[in-house]
């Protein structure tokens, strides 16, 4: 698998919202989700605020590939489930990230449920 560059990192951890599809059995991708990522040094972790009952999220269960679209950063990537480990550094990301909204929107994507959705998401 591919690595993300240091731009595709800088932007995605600096845009609020991307956009994420999943790719269906036939190689068609799914309509965008507009969905929040983080960045834990040269990774980029996607959530499902909604957790494992989430369209979005149930649809990426299948081929586990699709596309990520962030300001300019315009790629095909692979979701692999991210190990719970890796659950309180996400945490800390999102927090970070996203303090400027209200705490209850923040808990709610750190949430067990949200939680149990970590995906790890890699450039393909």
């Amino acid at each position: 698998m591919a690595a993300w560059t240091n731009d595709q990192l800088d932007t995605i951890a600096r845009v609020d919202e991307i956009e994420i599809s999943s790719r269906r059995t036939d190689g068609t991708l799914n309509t965008p989700r507009i969905i929040w990522a983080v960045r834990d040094g040269d990774d980029v972790y996607i959530r499902s605020v909604n957790g494992p009952s989430a369209a979005w999220y149930r649809a990426t269960r299948g081929r586990r590939e699709g596309h990520l679209h962030a300001s300019g950063v315009d790629t095909d990537v692979v979701f692999i489930d991210a190990d719970a480990a890796v659950n309180d550094r996400v945490d800390a990301a999102y927090r970070d990230k996203y303090r400027r909204y209200d705490a209850s929107i923040v808990d709610s994507i750190n949430s067990p449920h949200a939680a149990e959705t970590t995906m790890l998401v890699v450039p393909r």
